[in-house]
């Protein structure tokens, strides 16, 4: 009993010094600047933006670094909020969110929601909630407005609605008039 403890032991002290040893031996130094955008998007991987995650999208607008081959609005659930940032570490001039219809949030219409869960399982934030043959609903504070649900569903009961506005959101438009320019 003992020698096979020992044997064990043994083995996992060489695996674990070879797997150390290959991993400082073979390490991949990343982008910094791909890490810091990959930090501020929001970590759906949607592909809203054209790129199959937010990783691969970080990484081409560091490649790109601002010389505007890659739109720094392409996150539509990251918002103006993301774009601003991106904007900001690239040191490039902020610019609207591409195809920017407001805030949405996906909407099933419980009526017609057979239950399949297609919706839960390509929801990347978990924001769809419900069991197998019953009615879906979404939790719109945890909606990122990825559509990534719409598709799937095989009965077309998902749409994107407007958010509405309430006092706690609600911001002031852009100032018209000779104080246009000293508000900004």
């Amino acid at each position: 009993m003992i020698e096979a403890v020992l044997s064990m032991s043994g083995m996992a002290l060489a695996a674990g010094i070879g797997l150390g040893f290959a991993a400082k031996k073979f390490h991949v130094q990343g982008d910094p600047l791909a890490d810091k955008l990959e930090a501020i998007l929001p970590a759906s991987n949607c592909g809203n933006c054209g790129f199959p995650g937010c990783r691969p999208y970080a990484e081409a607008l560091a490649a790109s670094a601002g010389d505007g081959s890659i739109g720094i609005n392409l996150c539509i659930p990251g918002g103006a909020v993301t774009i601003k940032s991106i904007a900001d570490i690239l040191g490039v001039e902020p610019v609207a969110v591409a195809n920017d219809a407001g805030p949405r949030v996906a909407f099933i219409d419980e009526v017609r929601c057979i239950g399949c869960t297609a919706c839960i399982k390509a929801c990347p934030v978990d924001a769809i909630v419900g069991a197998n043959k019953q009615s879906h609903t979404v939790i719109a504070s945890w909606c990122t407005s990825c559509e990534a649900c719409v598709e799937p569903c095989p009965v077309d009961c998902i749409d994107m609605v407007p958010v509405a506005q309430t006092l706690y959101d609600w911001k002031w438009g852009k100032p018209a008039g000779p104080n246009a320019q000293s508000m900004n």
